[in-house]
């Protein structure tokens, strides 16, 4: 077992205080907007020597034996690295609108930008690297998000009633072709460069679903998102699509599950991450960011569906485990208050972090590694099945 650096992230939309309350670490003024412990060569979390002196960053100790920290199986399935990325996110303010590629768009759009000679740190660069990027999200407190299309009708019926001329015409598109077609018209209207509304019509619907609200909205949470975006991001497209986009709030302890494909955008909230080990970001607005309106809609899943809210599985008693629809990774919580000893799920290379209390992690290999909050773990498969005592909350992330 190795204790783990963190990689921290201070994106601007971040909280200055929530990740280091958490993790307990003395904020600095600046937005913390994720705590990364993975593998991913842009960010990657560094292995620990027993007196404290930061070693080699994880890929490192992977390659260089990989069939041992990886176990055959997973090495076999995803070669010779760690298949996933667990982060801790603290959206203060509205994260950008976007999409995650699937992966053959990724690997493609990966060669096509290194045969250009885009500097893999570049700005403007799309692919950082050739994998999708799936991700769960564990609520750690309320967390609110949106994500997936409305049923074109339910969009419809939230442009009803805003007697302006941008909603009215997007009503009309949807009452003509109430299908994912038409919801594909429509986001498309909103956000090509040579279509996408003017600042000034953006305001005009905001400003029209802020009059809703105060007049007592049969629909406040969608006007209220419009409104708050429209504070966050002043007459960019992205304000109207949200009313095209299903909400979702999130009670500590629920998690969400967006696939590729998936349009989404954080709003607000403190939680867990984990995700296949991608850095790939397609994003269409809300942001300061580089937008590729093009490569998002070349990516996006039109199809209307109900967000994925992922029902946690318990184990032994003191573990739940979120199983994730996909091969790259599962999440588990396990909260011991009792001072036994517990087995923990889970197989192969496991990155675990403690979260409150102090716990003493225990491999089969007689391996033993007291963690404490804030504190970071990474297990290779080697080590077989793992326990844990103690007092406290440790998420874990692993390869199902």
């Amino acid at each position: 077992m190795y204790r783990l650096t963190t990689a921290i992230q201070n994106y601007a939309w971040g909280s200055p205080t929530a990740i280091p309350t958490l993790l307990g670490f003395e904020p600095t003024g600046q937005p913390v907007a994720e705590a990364w412990f993975g593998a991913h060569a842009s960010a990657p979390s560094r292995c620990v020597a027993e007196e404290g002196t930061p070693g080699p960053p994880m890929h490192e100790v992977i390659a260089a034996d990989a069939a041992a920290v990886l176990g055959a199986d997973v090495e076999a399935r995803f070669g010779a690295a760690l298949p996933y990325l667990l982060k801790v996110i603290a959206a203060e303010a509205p994260l950008s609108l976007q999409v995650h590629p699937q992966i053959d768009r990724a690997r493609s759009g990966f060669e096509e930008e290194e045969a250009a000679g885009v500097p893999v740190d570049a700005p403007h660069r799309n692919f950082r690297d050739r994998n999708h990027k799936p991700e769960l999200v564990y609520a750690l407190t309320r967390f609110e998000a949106m994500c997936g299309f409305r049923a074109p009708r339910r969009a419809a019926e939230l442009l009803e009633g805003l007697d302006v001329p941008l909603a009215r015409e997007l009503r009309a598109m949807l009452a003509g072709q109430p299908s994912a077609a038409g919801i594909e018209a429509v986001f498309t209207r909103l956000l090509r460069p040579e279509t996408r509304p003017t600042p000034e019509a953006v305001a005009e619907v905001a400003a029209a679903c802020a009059a809703r609200l105060e007049a007592g909205s049969e629909s406040p949470r969608a006007d209220r998102t419009v409104v708050r975006l429209q504070a966050a991001y002043p007459g960019d497209p992205g304000v109207v699509t949200s009313l095209l986009l299903n909400p979702v709030t999130l009670q500590p302890g629920e998690a969400l599950f967006v696939p590729a494909g998936g349009v989404h955008a954080y709003l607000k909230g403190l939680g867990i991450e984990v995700m296949a080990s991608s850095d790939n970001v397609l994003r269409a607005g809300l942001t300061p960011k580089h937008v590729d309106v093009d490569e998002l809609l070349r990516n996006v899943d039109y199809v209307a569906a109900p967000p994925i809210r992922i029902a946690p599985e318990k184990f032994h008693g003191a573990t739940r485990v979120y199983y994730a629809p996909v091969d790259d990774f599962e999440l588990s919580v396990t909260r011991v208050d009792d001072g036994q000893v517990h087995p923990l799920p889970g197989r192969g290379p496991r990155v675990l972090l403690c979260l409150e209390g102090r716990m003493t992690v225990s491999s089969a290999g007689d391996g033993a590694l007291a963690l404490t909050r804030g504190q970071a773990a990474f297990v290779p498969a080697s080590d077989g099945v793992l326990t844990v005592e103690g007092g406290g909350t440790l998420v874990q992330a692993d390869v199902p």
